[in-house]
C-alpha cells in the first residue's frame, strides 16, 4: 500500500539549527552546519501561567509546529495532528521518580499533568485554539515513521489538512545512561490532500527492506543516529534539494526489518 500526500510546511529545530531556512540552507550544503546545543524558545502563545509550568519538550513541539503552520499558511486551531516521540518528557520523568524515591513523596500536580504521552498536544490546544482531535505516539527508534504513517493516512481517509509533529529532548543521569539521546530536536510537516499554494512536494511512502539511507555528512549523521525525531533528516535533505534538482526515492529507518521507502516530487 501506498500512501501520499503534498507537503504544505515545514518547522525544524535542532542542534545547531534554529529553524526551517537555516536547516535548508545546511542540508543544500549552502551553510555549513556548526552543532551546537539546541535553543528552544519560549511558547509565547501560552498564557503566563502554562508557560512557567512547560519544559523543553512542549517548548519543543510547539516551535517545530507553531512554525509548519506559519509556513503553510494554515491555520493552527482547524488542523487534526499527529504528535509523536520516542519517550516524551523525560526530565520530568526524572523528576517524579526523584520524589518516588525519597521519603517525602508529595508529587506536584504539574509534575504528573506533564507525565502523560499527549502533554505537548494539550499545551498545543492551549496554544493555538485547536479542537480538532490529536493523537500521540510512541514507536520507539522508529516514532518518526509511525507518526508519519498516521499522519498520511488521516489525510488519505480524511481528505483534510494533517500537522505531524515529531520530537525528542535529553534524559537527566541516570536515564540517559540507558537512553543517551545528546540533545532536543523537532520536526513538523504540514501535509493536505491536494497541492495548494504554499505546496513544496507530493511525498508518496510505502514499505520497504531496503536499508535506511545515512547523511553523507559525518555530523549530520551522529546527529540523525542518535536522536529518533532526527531519522527525518534524509527527507529533510531531499526535500530542501528538491528545487534544485531531481532527487531519487530515499529509504528512512522504522521497525526492523521493515524501513520507509519515500519518493518526493514537485507539485506543478
Amino acid at each position: 500500500m501506498r500512501l501520499s500526500a503534498c507537503i504544505d510546511g515545514v518547522g525544524l529545530i535542532g542542534p545547531g539549527i534554529s529553524d526551517w531556512q537555516q536547516g535548508a540552507r545546511i542540508l543544500r550544503g549552502e551553510t555549513p552546519y556548526v552543532a551546537a546545543a539546541t535553543v528552544v524558545p519560549q511558547p509565547e502563545r501560552l498564557p503566563s501561567a502554562e508557560r512557567r509550568r512547560t519544559g523543553t519538550i512542549v517548548r519543543l513541539a510547539l516551535a517545530a509546529g507553531l512554525e509548519a503552520t506559519a509556513n503553510a499558511a494554515a491555520d493552527p486551531a482547524v488542523l487534526p495532528a499527529v504528535f509523536t516521540s520516542s519517550g516524551g518528557d523525560g526530565a520530568n520523568c526524572h523528576e517524579i521518580c526523584q520524589v518516588l524515591a525519597g521519603s517525602e513523596r508529595a508529587l506536584s500536580p504539574t509534575r504528573f499533568h506533564n507525565s502523560v504521552h499527549n502533554a505537548a498536544s494539550g499545551y498545543w490546544g492551549i496554544a493555538t485554539g485547536a479542537t480538532p482531535a490529536s493523537t500521540a505516539l510512541c514507536a520507539y527508534d522508529a516514532s518518526f515513521g509511525a507518526g508519519l504513517i498516521e499522519a498520511l493516512l488521516l489525510v488519505q481517509v480524511e481528505r483534510t489538512v494533517v500537522l505531524l509533529v515529531a520530537y525528542d529532548a535529553s534524559y537527566p543521569e541516570p536515564l540517559f545512561a540507558q537512553r543517551p539521546i545528546p540533545d532536543a530536536f523537532g520536526v513538523a510537516l504540514v501535509l493536505s490532500p491536494a497541492a495548494g499554494p504554499a505546496t513544496l512536494a507530493r511525498l508518496s511512502v510505502a514499505m520497504s527492506s531496503a536499508p535506511a539511507e545515512r547523511m553523507a555528512q559525518p555530523a549530520l549523521e551522529q546527529l540523525r543516529s542518535a536522536i529518533p525525531a532526527a531519522r527525518s533528516l534524509p527527507l529533510l535533505a531531499r526535500l530542501a534539494r528538491l528545487a534544485q534538482r531531481a532527487t531519487p526515492g530515499l529509504v528512512i529507518d522504522y521497525l526492523e526489518p521493515q524501513n520507509l521507502a519515500l519518493s518526493l516530487e514537485p507539485c506543478r
